[in-house]
């Protein structure tokens, strides 16, 4: 008698996917603790990514991360308090700030991009570098195209 193996459940994909970048990010997090940025969450790193290296406004942030203004201004205050961003006087309309990264902010980001090349090199070294690129180039083909959008946050929101 042979057996023929059965597809898992459909529910099962979108649990795997977002178990695999919980695991990602959680050990980005905690390395990111070790080296000197302890308080950093999550939610900070989508918002520092929303800000980008050319500032943004509290309304773009609040865009970019699917939120209210209100929610993105008070994720802003945190890391305003944490030395992550600084606001500034928008030079295209001096009626409004411009939220823009600081050495700190932009260091955080400089140390997450590392940390996630080695964890890349980490899933290569236990699947295989043809099976890690097939994975990406599986997840591009069914992801919209040039975007990766950072409002995770607005999901659970």
């Amino acid at each position: 008698m042979s057996f023929v193996a059965q597809d898992p459940p459909g529910w099962e994909l979108p649990l795997l996917l977002f178990a695999g970048f919980r695991s990602l990010i959680d050990q980005l997090h905690a390395e990111l603790a070790v080296r000197g940025h302890p308080d950093v969450r999550p939610v900070y790193g989508f918002a520092m990514q929303a800000i980008g290296v050319h500032g943004a406004s509290a309304s773009e942030v609040g865009r970019r991360l699917g939120v209210s203004k209100q929610a993105a201004g008070k994720t802003i205050d945190r890391l305003e308090a944490l030395g992550y961003v600084e606001r500034v006087d928008d030079p295209r309309d001096a009626r409004s700030k411009l939220v823009r990264l600081t050495p700190r902010g932009l260091e955080s980001l400089r140390l997450s991009a590392e940390i996630f090349d080695r964890l890349r090199a980490d899933w290569v070294a236990k699947l295989g570098a043809d099976r890690v690129r097939l994975v990406e180039s599986s997840l591009r083909t069914v992801v919209p195209s040039g975007i990766f959008p950072v409002d995770v946050p607005g999901w659970f929101g």
